[in-house]
């Protein structure tokens, strides 16, 4: 069997000597399975900088997981890091043209990171590997890879939006950036919605077309790109909610909230989480609903990310004024309505977290997915469910229907869907919560793993083809979606 090639911005395995699978993400835990499984590599940067770029790779095994990461240099780690990953594309693929900055340098350390990240990989990388690539950071990687000769099939998965036509278009060199895509195999989006603002690209700006097989032909290349949209481990976080970490977590925040229900909010501090809209929700649902004003607190976790730029200092300056603002006018002696901490905790810990609060509030402008809205429904206690509050701008909410589908521009949404999810009574409650766990259960981070790999690796006829372009795969990639279907997994069954 092939081995599996994970190539990340970061890698983050699991580490015993870090507190063990408790301290990653689910999504770290379905990338180092694969890898064991398919005995893989996970290529990435280890976050350390160094004077000057040496491209000395530091190998080592952890949990059965062989990892190899690169330093980079302080000059790289401005410019393709905080500079064109963070301050251009990540604002700009969220909707937020007025915070994306466009510096030539920025560019040039992007596509140099690239470029070595490629050199450092290529000795690693054998003849019958399968090369999976995630996200932003890497989209030229391909690229690369194939100037220096790499025939392998290479995949490619974006984990935030794909903003349309219009918004792509204010990048410079938007073109090149394109036709990088067109070196992989396969690209995959979280959703349908940014597929089509892919191919609405493809077709409107560069005229291409999608052949009779379904694969996407432009720049003289052929590639295919469907939606696989990302999962939990819905089982193991529903195990570990039964665990003694998260029991005493949810002790704990049962014990805090003795007499209340406890609404949650959990993202990273970053303005495409619609952290200040929730709050400005949150705010009128306090002044519309006075007889509750005593009976709920909100709890506002937002780790600290990416504080060396700007707009993230500006909103946690804005956000530190609103919370004093909501506090000082609701707060009683003994109570304050909203509690927030910037540290991060452990996913054991969160899932005590999540299974104490009546309601989560998930309201970003625009994700890719969103992972909190599903790890939440995984964390519930079947026979006392909490609410799931779900902006319709999260990728999540072409799945999860039977979340209380919101507008997070809108405070007067949020306030309704506050009181209604806290008002609501347990039948209903049970009813949404066993539809949502059911497509958390089925759509989980496994299937999502397994789906893509399977349609990376292509039919059996494709070594038979040109070996002078990468062969491409949607046929293989379609049925791997139709049988995700719950009709075609029913028939399994």
């Amino acid at each position: 069997m092939s081995r599996l090639i994970v190539v990340s911005n970061r890698v983050n395995p699991p580490n015993p000597a870090e507190g063990g699978e408790g301290s990653v993400g689910g999504l770290a835990m379905a990338l180092a399975a694969a890898l064991r499984e398919y005995s893989g590599i996970w290529f990435g940067w280890s976050g350390k900088t160094i004077p000057e770029f040496t491209g000395q790779l530091n190998m080592q095994r952890i949990e059965g997981v062989t990892v190899a990461t690169v330093d980079l240099e302080e000059t790289d780690y401005q410019e393709y890091y905080n500079g064109y990953a963070n301050k251009t594309l990540w604002p700009l693929f969220h909707y937020r043209v007025d915070l994306t900055a466009y510096d030539r340098s920025f560019g040039e350390g992007y596509e140099r990171v690239n470029r070595r990240f490629a050199e450092t990989l290529l000795p690693l990388i054998e003849p019958d590997d399968i090369v999976w690539i995630h996200d932003y950071h890497l989209i030229p990687l391909a690229k690369e890879l194939r100037r220096m000769g790499v025939k392998n099939r290479i995949g490619f998965f974006l984990h935030i939006p794909w903003p349309a036509h219009q918004l792509v278009v204010t990048l410079p060199r938007h073109r090149q950036l394109v036709e990088a895509l067109f070196d992989y195999d396969l690209i995959g989006f979280q959703t349908e919605e940014s597929l089509q603002a892919f191919e609405g690209y493809v077709y409107s700006e560069v005229h291409g077309t999608k052949n009779a097989r379904g694969e996407l032909e432009a720049f003289g290349r052929k590639t295919c790109a469907a939606a696989f949209p990302i999962g939990v481990d819905a089982d193991d976080f529903a195990s570990i909610v039964k665990g003694d970490t998260a029991q005493r977590t949810y002790d704990r925040m049962m014990a805090h909230s003795v007499f209340r229900k406890m609404v949650v909010g959990v993202d990273r501090l970053d303005y495409s989480k619609g952290l200040e809209e929730r709050l400005i929700g949150f705010e009128r649902f306090l002044a519309d609903h006075p007889n509750m004003r005593n009976e709920v607190m909100l709890l506002q976790i937002a780790p600290l990310s990416r504080d060396e730029v700007e707009a993230y200092q500006d909103l946690r300056g804005r956000l530190d004024g609103l919370i004093g603002r909501i506090n000082g006018a609701y707060a009683e002696m003994d109570f304050t309505p909203i509690r927030y901490v910037n540290r991060s905790y452990r996913r054991d810990e969160l899932a005590g977290v999540y299974r104490a609060a009546k309601a989560a509030l998930v309201t970003p402008l625009r994700d890719g997915m969103n992972l909190v809205a599903k790890e939440y429904v995984a964390a519930q206690d079947p026979e006392d469910p909490g609410v799931l509050i779900l902006s319709r701008f999260a990728g999540a909410a072409r799945q999860m229907k039977d979340a209380l589908i919101i507008n997070p521009n809108s405070p007067e949404e949020i306030s309704d869907a506050l009181e209604r999810a806290l008002s609501m009574d347990v039948s209903e409650r049970k009813r949404r919560w066993e539809a949502l766990f059911d497509n958390v259960q089925r759509e989980d981070v496994t299937a999502w793993r397994d789906d893509f790999v399977t349609a990376l690796r292509g039919r059996p006829e494709a070594a038979d083809e040109d070996a002078s372009a990468p062969v491409r795969s949607l046929d293989v990639a379609s049925k791997v979606l139709r049988a995700k279907t719950p009709e075609a997994k029913a028939m399994r069954a």
